[in-house]
């Protein structure tokens, strides 16, 4: 879910609902999300989960923020700096709609007799360190001017540089970065490499969206295209790449974004499209090998999620990388890596260049551009649901993007 999320209108679809209710029982809305958590099969979660679910790792979701609140995510989450700054706070319809969801991929733990209800992350022994640095899709202060913006609170600089250098100096062994955007500034770009490569040198694991753009420009985004990062392509229910998933060189590998349940922020379960879910999904792996083998570098850790992947095709594609990532048989393969020496840190971003510093800009939209937004129809926990009803009903729709925070950048 590359950009901002989208409310969608429920009338006509609580009348489809509810339709569909009176047709066939319906089960309790916990138990439908976790009913339909279809991802934890495609990945081999489940057979994973006998060797670590990710206890001791902290995952740093740079993102819109995360509601730790949530039934699914109390106890799970740290809440780190608001880098981007604005009017929105905890609690507003427009604050953590997009980070909520994220997070819930990577780390939730569920609820209710042994946390058997609602949704439960690939990792739900890890811990969220929430950093802000994007602002939801649906927040007024996109549509204000640059000066507007500023007076309404918005801070400057580059946010996800500075978030990525945050999560690293407090603790993070993965970051997840379910944003993005094809950028035009040469030297913000250079510093957000130079955060990648602060991470990268100090055993940091960093994934990625490789974004939501196929149906439109299908151009290359950043932070998914910079060396040491893992892009993350979607993929639907069959295994193939989804239609609005970005594709190309800097792609790594793939993941579920279709139909990917996740929490919402306030409490409530929502459903959705996009890249930003396959990369939090890929984050979870990630934790999970980090748990059982601490000392595998960041390349190591991508060459067990790229070796161990499933690959239709038999071989490399841009459309899927290596191929849709395996839990089980990633944590397999890391167990016979030897760890290697730490690297040492690249030569200074100057010496190096990400084109002519005039990539046309394509801000990401939150749950956009045509596919994205988590098609935001709540779940009312308790509440008699289909969600398949729900499954159907994914909002996607296109609509030109506001400028996104500091970075440029907007989640996916």
């Amino acid at each position: 879910m590359g950009a901002q999320p989208v409310r969608a209108p429920v009338g006509g679809l609580l009348a489809a609902m509810l339709a569909c209710s009176a047709l066939t029982p319906a089960p309790a809305a916990a138990d439908a999300v976790r009913n339909n958590e279809w991802a934890l099969g495609a990945l081999q979660v489940q057979d994973a989960w006998a060797t670590t679910t990710g206890q001791g790792v902290t995952v740093a979701v740079l993102d819109t923020g995360v509601d730790g609140a949530h039934v699914d995510l109390t106890g799970q989450v740290t809440t780190g700096p608001d880098l981007v700054g604005g009017g929105a706070r905890p609690g507003d319809p427009y604050w953590g709609v997009h980070g909520t969801a994220m997070a819930s991929a990577v780390a939730g733990h569920g609820h209710g007799a042994g946390g058997r209800d609602g949704v439960v992350g690939v990792a739900p022994g890890a811990k969220i360190l929430s950093v802000r640095v994007v602002w939801d899709d649906n927040d007024p202060i996109r549509r204000l001017s640059p000066a507007a913006r500023t007076d309404a609170g918005a801070r400057a600089g580059n946010s996800v540089a500075d978030g990525i250098r945050y999560a690293v100096d407090h603790g993070a062994g993965v970051i997840n970065m379910s944003l993005g955007e094809a950028t035009e500034s040469s030297t913000r770009m250079a510093e957000t490499d130079a955060a990648v490569r602060y991470a990268i040198a100090r055993g940091v694991v960093l994934v990625a969206s490789a974004g939501n753009g196929a149906e439109t420009s299908n151009q290359t985004e950043f932070p998914a295209a910079y060396p040491g990062v893992i892009a993350v392509a979607a993929v639907d229910r069959a295994g193939h790449r989804a239609s609005f998933s970005t594709h190309d060189w800097a792609t790594s590998v793939a993941a579920p974004g279709v139909g990917v349940v996740a929490a919402q922020a306030g409490g409530g379960y929502l459903v959705g499209d996009g890249t930003s879910p396959s990369a939090a999904l890929v984050s979870g792996v990630a934790a999970l090998i980090r748990a059982r083998y601490p000392t595998l570098t960041p390349a190591q850790v991508r060459t067990a999620l790229e070796r161990s992947a499933s690959r239709p095709s038999g071989a490399y594609t841009e459309e899927l990388g290596w191929g849709v990532v395996q839990a089980a048989a990633a944590l397999k393969l890391a167990a016979a890596l030897t760890p290697e020496p730490p690297v040492p840190s690249p030569a200074p971003a100057k010496a190096r260049t990400f084109g002519d510093g005039h990539v046309p800009a394509v801000g990401l939209r939150a749950l956009n551009p045509g596919r994205l937004a988590l098609s935001v129809a709540p779940l009312p926990v308790g509440a008699g649901l289909v969600i398949a009803a729900i499954l159907v009903a994914v909002l996607r729709r296109r609509r030109p993007s506001g400028s996104g925070p500091s970075t440029g950048a907007a989640p996916y």
